[in-house]
């Protein structure tokens, strides 16, 4: 079965991938990974946006890290031309907007990880860090990047 396959068994449509909003490029390939830069969590052309413990709480913080996990999904697709290139998800980095007591970071990037184990299978089994800062770039709740092993064409 294809990955774009499993994407529509899910009822999964993968976003345009967000270009950079600054000095960057949105992914870089090298020595067999991809490398993708930070992805906020657009919903349609809105970012989601909040700190987690303030004014959001771990549900919404799951659904944004699910959204910066389609985007991923769709840099990914951009970057290798089909996701049947995925060799196997490597490693996730999720930063969560949170105060100082919020504790539920790994809870939050939940939501992106368990995405990428519904698409991808086994592949989709990472290596994570969950992290909580103060601000995110354009008042977003969570931002996630990652490392993917690619198959040779």
């Amino acid at each position: 079965m294809t990955i774009d396959t499993r994407l529509a068994e899910l009822g999964l449509t993968l976003p345009q991938p967000a270009a950079p909003i600054a000095s960057y490029v949105a992914a870089v390939e090298v020595n067999g990974l991809l490398h993708i830069s930070g992805q906020l969590p657009f919903d349609g052309d809105v970012i989601l946006t909040g700190r987690l413990g303030a004014d959001r709480d771990v549900a919404f913080g799951q659904k944004a890290a699910e959204k910066c996990g389609l985007m991923l999904v769709a840099q990914m697709k951009a970057a290798l031309g089909s996701l049947d290139r995925v060799e196997r998800i490597v490693k996730l980095g999720a930063f969560i907007a949170s105060t100082d007591d919020f504790t539920d970071q790994p809870l939050v990037a939940n939501g992106a990880s368990d995405l990428m184990v519904s698409i991808f299978g086994d592949a989709g089994r990472h290596a994570r860090s969950a992290v909580g800062v103060p601000v995110l770039p354009r008042g977003a709740a969570v931002e996630i990047d990652a490392v993917v092993a690619v198959r040779r064409d």
